[in-house]
């Protein structure tokens, strides 16, 4: 299938927004965090809104370019390794689940499942960087915390849904 000249500058105006979001995310003090680590996901949300507006395609580009872009602009290699396998398995399962769009699961339970299944995948690449399973006791406060993380960026992702499909018409 061919790609729109609309579509591939729809996806990359969403890539250079997923990527000032997670370079802005790194600006919040750590101390207006309840628990290290946690983050909003804000990037996240350029990514459900390729999702549902470009389709799994483009959301996938736009994953891929903002975590080797944001890698390369201050992350390094390691948070390229946190952010590609949490967001690998996030988007893996939004994707899947966005099938059951509209009748079992909305953008916010598709962002919330999302932010868990990243937050997870996170762990993961933590248990095999630091060559243990001890940071698995770290996954219920962040799991705790993607119901809230989850449900912000859904319904920011909505509202700038929402605004692109009444620009549209």
């Amino acid at each position: 299938m061919k790609a729109s000249t609309r579509a591939i500058t729809q996806c990359a105006l969403l890539t250079c927004a997923a990527l000032v979001l997670s370079l802005l995310e790194g600006f919040i003090p750590a101390a207006m965090v309840p628990v290290p680590g946690i983050k909003l996901g804000l990037a996240n949300i350029a990514v459900l809104v390729a999702l549902y507006l470009l389709g799994a395609r483009y959301a996938w580009a736009v994953l891929i370019c903002k975590c080797v872009l944001a890698s390369v602009f201050g992350g390094g290699i390691t948070s390229l390794a946190f952010s590609l396998t949490g967001g690998v398995l996030a988007l893996g399962a939004m994707v899947l689940l966005k099938r059951l769009d509209g009748e079992i699961i909305s953008i916010y339970g598709l962002s919330i499942s999302g932010a868990a299944l990243h937050s997870i995948g996170q762990i993961l690449a933590a248990c095999v960087m630091l060559k243990t399973a001890s940071v698995i006791y770290y996954l219920p406060a962040l799991l705790i915390s993607c119901v809230f993380t989850g449900a912000v960026t859904g319904a920011v992702a909505a509202l700038v849904l929402a605004s692109f499909r009444r620009k549209i018409k």
